[in-house]
């Protein structure tokens, strides 16, 4: 039994030396001013929740990972667990946070009575014509040019020291249940993806994936859900139009189903676009899975690694 059971992602935390610099790239990958402050730049999303990304003026560097717990009551049972305090959250939306440490040493801010905010409008979604249906007629779909429809932050990937240590530490907290565990060879795990237990709710393939750090763990990406394909595509052209840094994509994943775009931002973070992921209850179990299932796509961009291979072969 876990000490609790978290019900989502909530944000991620950055440093960066210049925050103007970070907004321009921001607000092209699709994320919306939240607020701001000589040290301060917090970015939401088109969906309800306050805020998703937050840089802090400094070093550039990861800061902190966000989850939501379902109440105050939840985080007073977790706070008295680890010995640590339940605080005000002053950030928008306000609410508490139990601030942990994870066995790597990232800071893990988890959240509870948060105020959520109105979404942001959105465009209305073209009917689709497939070879089994044909519900637009007389009419075209036109996508202008601009930034990716941005709904909400879905996941974080990060590179741990010890895999089994770390994802037991996340396990015996948050409650999370693996989707599939990624194994080198039998019985040699090296990471999982990891989804939230609401029981018979459907939730997302991972919310987080734990992978075995080949040289320092730290932060590997951050994922956010767009609005559609023509979303990811969108943002793909924007940023590409712009001179932004690529990073692996357009693709449809194995693991999760999600069809996925990779950028950096200005100090080499990862971000990702993704639409249509799979959905699972916590009575669809647990699998396992190849290094092979993780790098490869069912169709789109190889993963730079693989492509290097091959073409060394």
């Amino acid at each position: 039994m876990s000490i609790i059971k978290i019900e989502d992602i909530s944000h991620v935390r950055f440093r960066a030396p210049d925050l103007s610099i970070m907004q321009d790239f921001l607000e092209a990958f699709g994320l919306t001013v939240a607020a701001r402050d000589e040290t301060h730049l917090i970015m939401r999303a088109h969906g309800p929740a306050p805020f998703a990304h937050a840089t802090e003026k400094g070093e550039a560097g990861f800061v902190a990972l966000g989850l939501r717990a379902a109440s105050s009551h939840d985080l007073q049972i977790l706070a008295a667990s680890d010995g640590v305090a339940v605080e005000p959250f002053d950030m928008p939306g306000g609410g508490q946070v139990v601030r942990l440490t994870d066995p790597d040493g990232r800071l893990v801010e988890v959240v509870a009575e948060q105020t959520m905010v109105d979404p942001l409008p959105v465009d209305e979604r073209p009917a689709v014509n497939t070879g089994l249906s044909h519900p637009r007629q007389s009419e075209t779909i036109r996508i202008a040019a601009g930034p990716a429809t941005v709904m909400r932050l879905g996941h974080v990937v990060l590179d741990v020291s010890d895999f089994r240590m770390v994802e037991e530490w996340y396990k015996q907290r948050f409650g999370f249940i693996t989707s599939d565990e990624i194994e080198m060879a039998p019985d040699q795990p090296m990471g999982a993806f990891l989804r939230c237990n609401l029981g018979d709710r459907p939730t997302d393939h991972h919310t987080l994936f734990l992978l075995q750090a080949h040289e320092n763990p730290g932060f590997n990406h951050a994922a956010f859900e767009v609005l559609d394909i023509n979303e990811v595509m969108r943002g793909h052209e924007y940023l590409k139009a712009q001179g932004r840094e690529a990073s692996w994509g357009i693709g449809r994943h194995i693991l999760g189903s999600q069809i996925f775009d990779y950028w950096r931002d200005p100090w080499g973070h990862e971000l990702e676009h993704w639409t249509d992921g799979d959905l699972f209850t916590a009575a669809d179990g647990s699998n396992k899975a190849t290094l092979n299932d993780l790098l490869a796509v069912q169709w789109g961009m190889l993963h730079p690694v693989v492509a290097a291979m091959q073409e060394g072969e």
